[in-house]
């Protein structure tokens, strides 16, 4: 068995969750022993859709065409897609029927969590959904105090600072503007943010945000994944306050740095991560509260719970899920088609 991971066009997206759930599912891929290529010139018994733009989708039918069955991943939701880019609420609706068409094209359809999944079927797809985990390589993801010391040299802390971090696109439903408003009303504790957005991109309110001059303030753009991992293991605080996912990367990168983490308290995270292994908040106010707690040593920490949740999502058994569901569909498809199932 052979498996294509098709992503036509990541470059537009690859700095994005999207971006490192292809890279997780190649570490997967490895782990598990399953041959995989990205060279839609190759040969190969599977196909692993990633994204969802037309030159995906053409691709996927072309798929159907040659008889080799489809795995379409759904990263996106139109929940998701909301509050992001600007003029994304307006198209949410066109861009909902647009992915659920490319979804339809698989003879399986992937996402994260079951939460995802629940939404995709109300969504419309009618295509067989199965949730799996993005995955945590949990041995590339281990903090060190090396690390620790290297990210506040390298940023300009000093031991006693109260770091608190966060990661994602420069968009509204990423929290931003509650990061912006969190650090104005905490100034005795630092505050930076990972992550670029072109300006063109964004709302104004959001330009604004990203402009404001705050001495405990820095947006530090775009890093590589080595950087960020010293950054998670340098901070005193993993904050997450996004307002829709469909898992949460970032976050499995936090929990395996055994780092404190606090986010939104969304729904998502009822049925994906529980007040035991993490902290959550329902708005700045509560947000603001529960650092302050946190750092006066009013709570405990729960790294140790949220590690050991985390440890469920390990690449490993993320391929070898992966792995059992080829098989499966492979399978299936060919018993479908006629020709037996595969070996």
């Amino acid at each position: 068995m052979k498996v294509l991971l098709y992503s036509g066009d990541l470059r537009f997206i690859k700095h994005s969750g999207l971006g490192k759930a292809v890279e997780h599912q190649k570490t997967a891929l490895a782990s598990a022993g399953v041959i995989y290529t990205t060279n839609p010139a190759d040969t190969y018994d599977i196909v692993h859709m990633n994204t969802y733009f037309p030159k995906s989708v053409l691709f996927a039918k072309k798929m159907k065409r040659k008889g080799i069955p489809v795995v379409y991943h759904a990263h996106s939701t139109k929940q998701d897609f909301r509050n992001s880019f600007r003029f994304s609420n307006v198209l949410a609706p066109h861009f909902e029927k647009w992915i659920v068409r490319s979804y339809n094209l698989g003879d399986v359809v992937v996402t994260p969590t079951a939460y995802a999944k629940a939404l995709l079927e109300e969504s419309g797809v009618t295509t067989p959904i199965y949730p799996i985990s993005n995955g945590i390589d949990l041995q590339y993801y281990a903090a060190t105090d090396a690390m620790r010391k290297q990210f506040r040299e390298a940023y300009g802390y000093n031991e006693q600072d109260k770091i608190v971090m966060a990661v994602g696109h420069y968009i509204k439903r990423k929290g931003i503007l509650d990061f912006v408003e969190l650090a104005k009303r905490l100034p005795e504790y630092k505050f930076i943010w990972f992550g670029y957005t072109s300006m063109v991109e964004i709302p104004s309110e959001i330009q604004e945000a990203v402009k404001v001059d705050l001495p405990n303030l820095q947006f530090a753009g775009y890093i590589p994944a080595e950087e960020l991992r010293n950054a998670y293991a340098g901070v005193d605080l993993f904050l997450f306050p996004t307002y829709e996912e469909t898992e949460g990367i970032v976050l499995l990168e936090a929990m395996a740095m055994q780092q404190n983490i606090l986010l939104r308290d969304i729904p998502i995270y009822s049925e994906y991560i529980s007040g035991e292994h993490v902290y959550k908040a329902a708005d700045v106010v509560s947000f603001a509260e529960t650092i302050t707690k946190l750092f006066n040593g009013e709570l405990p920490t729960l790294v140790f719970n949220a590690y050991e949740e985390v440890k469920k999502r390990d690449i490993n058994q993320v391929g070898e899920q992966l792995r059992a569901l080829y098989a499966q569909t492979l399978s299936r498809y060919h018993d479908v088609m006629g020709d037996g199932p595969t070996p």
